[in-house]
C-alpha cells in the first residue's frame, strides 16, 4: 500500500510539474565539431552530456549558420541572422544584414519570456554587438555575467579579452564577487546557478541562456586535463576518424551506406609525420579533447544543481554548437605557449577539424555540412517520454525561439519599443519532442548565407556553393548527406528552381545587399556607436 501511494504522489507530482510552465536552459558551446560528444561518436568522454542524450532526444539534422555571431543572432531571435542584423561578425558594414549588431526589428527570447513571468539570465559569451552598444541587460536579461566576444578561459588573461560584465558593470577578473582563479568553463555555470537561485526566489520559471567559450581557440586548460588526453591521439585523424564514423553507424547517428568524405589534400597522411610532429599534434588535440572534457564536467555539474534545487524534472535543456569544427591556422595548428597558461595562443587547426566533422565535408565558415551540421540533445523529464531516442527531421536555430514560445505560452510581439517585429522564421519543435511518431506540420526550406557561401535544402534536397562565384552544387542528403555525388549536371532545372529559391529569400532576408552593393550602400567603416 505504502509502495502504491509513493507511486501515486510521484504521479501526481509529475503532473503538477508537467502543468506548470517549464523552466528552460538553452546551452550553445563554441567551435565544436559534429562528431565531439560521445554519444554522437566521440572518444572523448562526455558521460554528463551522453546522459542527458540517453534520458532525452538526439537531433541529427539540427543546423547553426556555419559561424559564431551569426548563429548567436539567429539563436536569439527566431530569425535568420541577416534579419536580425549580423549577416557576418559585430563590425557595421553599412547596409541593413550586416550592421554587426542585434536590430531593433527583431526581439530576442529573453525579450518574449519575460513578459510571460519568466526570470531571464545569461552567462558567457555575448558577442551580437555589444562593441556597438548592445547589450544583455538591455536585451531582456534580468541577470547577465557576460564578456562581450570571448576568447579567454583562465582568470589572468589578456585584461582586454578576458573583461566581464556583471549585470552590465565592468568587473574586474580578480573582482570579490567571481570565485578566486576562476576557469571560465566552470564560471558561467557558477553564476548560472546563482541567477537560478533568485528565480527561485521570487518564485518564478526561469530562462537561462548559458553560452560557453569551450571549446574555442585559444585552447587552454588545466594540466591534469590535459594530461588525461596525451598520447591518445598518436594514431593519427584518418584512424580515429574511421572509428567515430564506425560508432555514428552503431548508434544510427549516421546511415550506414553514405560514403565517408576524403581526406582533403591539404591534410597530410598521419604516417607522413615524424614522431617529433606527431607527438606535437597529439599534444594539439590533448588540449582539445581537454576543453570539451572541461565544458561537459560544467554541465554535469549544472544538471547536478538542478536535481538539487528541485527543478530538473521540469526544465527543458537544449544544448548545441554555434559552428562545424575549425580549420582555421590551416593543417599544422598552432601551440604558441602553454595551453595551461591564459597567455597562450593555440588553435587544433585542419588536420583535428578534419576529425571533429566527421563524416562531413568542410568546416566552420562553409555551408557545407561540416560547417553547418550541429549536435542537439534536449531534454525534459516530465514533458519528453521518449527516451536515447533520435530525431531525424532537418530542423534549424530559427526554431528555439518557436519552441520556447510554444512550450512557455509567451506570446511573441508584432511591436516593441515602437518597432516593428520581423515575424519568426521558425516552427516549433515540440511535436518532435513529445510526438511518438515524430514529425513537424510543414515542409518548409532551410537557408544560409555567409561570406559568399550560400545553401538551401528543400526536403532532401540541398543546393551549395563556396563563395559568392562559386558553382552551385546538388545533393540529395537522403542518400548523400556527405555531399559526395553533386547532382548539378544531371539536373540543371532542379539547380535552377532551387536558385531561385535561395535568391528569392536572399532579397527578402535581408542576405541582399551585400557590402558596398545595389541601394543599401551607405559605406563602410562607420564609426562604432557607443558602449
Amino acid at each position: 500500500m505504502k509502495c502504491l501511494l509513493s507511486v501515486l504522489l510521484c504521479v501526481l507530482c509529475g503532473f503538477l510539474q508537467a502543468a506548470e510552465k517549464p523552466n528552460i536552459v538553452v546551452i550553445l558551446v563554441d567551435d565544436m565539431g559534429f562528431a565531439d560528444l560521445g554519444c554522437y561518436g566521440s572518444e572523448i568522454p562526455t558521460p554528463n552530456l551522453d546522459a542527458l542524450a540517453k534520458n532525452g532526444l538526439r537531433f541529427t539534422q539540427f543546423y547553426n549558420t556555419g559561424r559564431c555571431c551569426p548563429t548567436r543572432a539567429s539563436l536569439l531571435t527566431g530569425l535568420y541572422s541577416h534579419q536580425a542584423g549580423i549577416g557576418h561578425m559585430t563590425d557595421d558594414k553599412g547596409v541593413p544584414g550586416y550592421q554587426g549588431r542585434l536590430n531593433n526589428s527583431c526581439v530576442t527570447i529573453a525579450e518574449v519570456l519575460r513578459p510571460a513571468g519568466y526570470f531571464t539570465a545569461m552567462t558567457g559569451k555575448w558577442h551580437v554587438g555589444q562593441n556597438l552598444g548592445v547589450v544583455p541587460w538591455e536585451r531582456g536579461f534580468d541577470r547577465s555575467l557576460n564578456a562581450a566576444a570571448g576568447g579567454f578561459y583562465f582568470a589572468g588573461g589578456d585584461k582586454a579579452k578576458a573583461k566581464l560584465f556583471l549585470n552590465g558593470e565592468a568587473i574586474a577578473n580578480d573582482d570579490p564577487r567571481l570565485p578566486k582563479d576562476w576557469y571560465s568553463t566552470d564560471l558561467w555555470t557558477t553564476f548560472g546557478l546563482k541567477f537560478i537561485d533568485e528565480a527561485l526566489a521570487a518564485k518564478k520559471p526561469f530562462y537561462l541562456h548559458l553560452c560557453h567559450n569551450a571549446p574555442h581557440f585559444p585552447l587552454q586548460a588545466p594540466a591534469d586535463a590535459i594530461a588525461k588526453f596525451r598520447g591518445k591521439y598518436k594514431d593519427g585523424w584518418g584512424a580515429l576518424r574511421d572509428a567515430r564514423i564506425a560508432r555514428q553507424k552503431e548508434l544510427g547517428i549516421i546511415d550506414a551506406l553514405w560514403e565517408k568524405s576524403p581526406r582533403p589534400p591539404t591534410i597530410k597522411l598521419w604516417k607522413d609525420h615524424t614522431p617529433e610532429e606527431q607527438d606535437r599534434f597529439d599534444h594539439l588535440m590533448a588540449v582539445y579533447a581537454a576543453t570539451v572534457h572541461r565544458m561537459d564536467q560544467a554541465i554535469g555539474d549544472l544538471v547536478s544543481g538542478l536535481k538539487e534545487r528541485g527543478v530538473l524534472e521540469n526544465t527543458l535543456i537544449l544544448f548545441m554548437s554555434d559552428n562545424g569544427g575549425n580549420a582555421e591556422s590551416g593543417p599544422g595548428g598552432r601551440s604558441d605557449g602553454d595551453p595551461t597558461q591564459a597567455a597562450s595562443n593555440w588553435f587544433c587547426g585542419e588536420s583535428w577539424a578534419f576529425l571533429e566533422n566527421a563524416p562531413f565535408r568542410k568546416y566552420k565558415h562553409y555551408n557545407h555540412e561540416g560547417g553547418i551540421a550541429t549536435p542537439l540533445i534536449a531534454h525534459w523529464p516530465v514533458g519528453i517520454e521518449a527516451r536515447n531516442e533520435l530525431r531525424h527531421t532537418p530542423s534549424h536555430l530559427i526554431d528555439i525561439m518557436a519552441t520556447c514560445v510554444d512550450v512557455s505560452g509567451a506570446s511573441y510581439p508584432k511591436e516593441q519599443k515602437g518597432h516593428s517585429i520581423t515575424p519568426m522564421e521558425g516552427v516549433s519543435l515540440k511535436p518532435l519532442l513529445l510526438s511518438p511518431s515524430p514529425s513537424l506540420p510543414v515542409s518548409r526550406p532551410l537557408f544560409w548565407e555567409h561570406e559568399g557561401n550560400a545553401a538551401v535544402r528543400h526536403g532532401d534536397l540541398k543546393l551549395v556553393r563556396t563563395g559568392r562565384n562559386g558553382p552551385w552544387e546538388l545533393y540529395d542528403l537522403k542518400a548523400d548527406r556527405t555531399e559526395q555525388h553533386d547532382l548539378a549536371a544531371a539536373q540543371p532545372e532542379k539547380v535552377k528552381e532551387l536558385a531561385a529559391e535561395w535568391q528569392s529569400w536572399a532579397e527578402r532576408a535581408h542576405v541582399l545587399p551585400y557590402p558596398g552593393e545595389g541601394k543599401g550602400k551607405k559605406g563602410k567603416g562607420k564609426k562604432k556607436a557607443a558602449k
